[in-house]
């Protein structure tokens, strides 16, 4: 090793889930909306006006934060705003877990919570979610440095009710509890409602899932005036201008369409709930989910030999070779174009190679 690596911050990163180049794969690995954005962000980039990108954008992306403010019935200055919601939540780790005590989280969640622990060099415990994948609220009423709750929890898409969160965050008034509500807009209940209750309380938000701008990368937190104000003052002395003026255009003409988000999450969860009966009739077995995938485990066949069978036929689904979940695959929801053809895969695979459980 060289003398300079001596003093490099090393670090096991982050997995995203894999990014095909193959236009003709079937992606269903990733949780991305099959759907387009609202109309009025192609007509918001079509009629940009370019001589603007001459400037710095607004460092406060003020009229996207206000749109927002609106939106959820707050004040602007209880928004914050970030280039993805993977960025509010870094910036929420460096300011609020701080303590030197170990912050908690379950132990299957989203994964780059302990990556995120791991850089900044914060302590952490994993809480071990019960035997249905659920949270065991009594895990959480110790001593800690911070708490962050995914809701609905991700790889899983079990959803804690959020009387359940709320007797959480009641029981950690010197901790910042966070829920990460990347996949609320499918099914759960929004703990934004109970933000000017608790002082503690961040709760953070995607446009990545259900408005379909993964590819602008816009995420946001909502929480008391306090939490945003040090959340600025860390984003502040990091870099002012994060999020560049395109995205926030697009952004605001995403809020402004609330129909549209309304139709295009009924039309996945109808997708959803019909793939859910599909998927049990062939076998698979899963807990209730509130979001946009399905983490499923098959009786018979072990996930990692169906998923090697469907990323062979174009098909892309996520799989973790990790304790307790080595036997499930993450199947996000497409269109119903591309759930038949899966659905079909799948006939036709446990037909041709398994007969009663058994390999034929």
């Amino acid at each position: 090793m060289m003398s300079w690596e001596k003093n490099v911050r090393k670090v096991v990163p982050y997995v995203a889930g894999e990014q095909p180049k193959n236009p003709n794969i079937i992606k269903l690995n990733t949780n991305e909306c099959p759907y387009p954005p609202a109309p009025g962000v192609g007509a918001a980039l079509h009629g940009f006006d370019c001589s603007i990108l001459k400037r710095y954008p607004d460092p406060d992306a003020a009229l996207l934060v206000e749109a927002l403010a609106r939106r959820h019935g707050l004040s602007p200055k209880q928004v914050f705003v970030g280039v993805g919601s993977d960025d509010v939540l870094a910036m929420a780790f460096m300011t609020f877990f701080q303590s030197g005590k170990p912050i908690l989280f379950p132990d299957i969640t989203y994964s780059f919570y302990d990556v995120w622990a791991d850089l900044y060099q914060i302590p952490y415990e994993c809480q071990p979610l019960d035997e249905y994948f659920c949270i065991r609220k009594e895990d959480y009423f110790k001593e800690n440095g911070g708490i962050i709750i995914a809701n609905p929890n991700a790889p899983t898409g079990v959803l804690a009710q959020v009387s359940v969160l709320e007797e959480i965050i009641k029981a950690n008034p010197d901790s910042v509890v966070i829920i990460d509500e990347a996949y609320v807009d499918f099914g759960g209940e929004s703990c934004a409602g109970l933000i000017n209750q608790y002082e503690n309380l961040l709760v953070t938000q995607t446009f990545s899932k259900s408005r379909s701008l993964a590819g602008l990368r816009i995420g946001y937190a909502m929480g008391s005036e306090k939490l945003i104000h040090y959340l600025n003052d860390v984003k502040f002395s990091f870099n002012s201008y994060t999020m560049n003026a395109v995205t926030i255009a697009a952004g605001i003409a995403s809020v402004e369409d609330e129909a549209y988000l309304q139709d295009t999450v009924a039309k996945v969860v109808r997708t959803r709930e019909r793939v859910k009966k599909e998927l049990s009739d062939l076998g698979f077995i899963f807990p209730d989910t509130m979001t946009n995938f399905i983490f499923a485990a098959h009786e018979t066949v072990p996930a990692q030999e169906i998923f090697e069978a469907l990323r062979t036929n174009g098909i892309y689904v996520r799989y973790w070779n990790k304790p307790r979940i080595s036997n499930y695959l993450r199947i996000s929801i497409g269109t119903d174009e591309e759930m038949d053809k899966l659905i079909s895969f799948l006939k036709d695979y446990f037909g041709s190679c398994y007969t009663g459980g058994q390999k034929g």
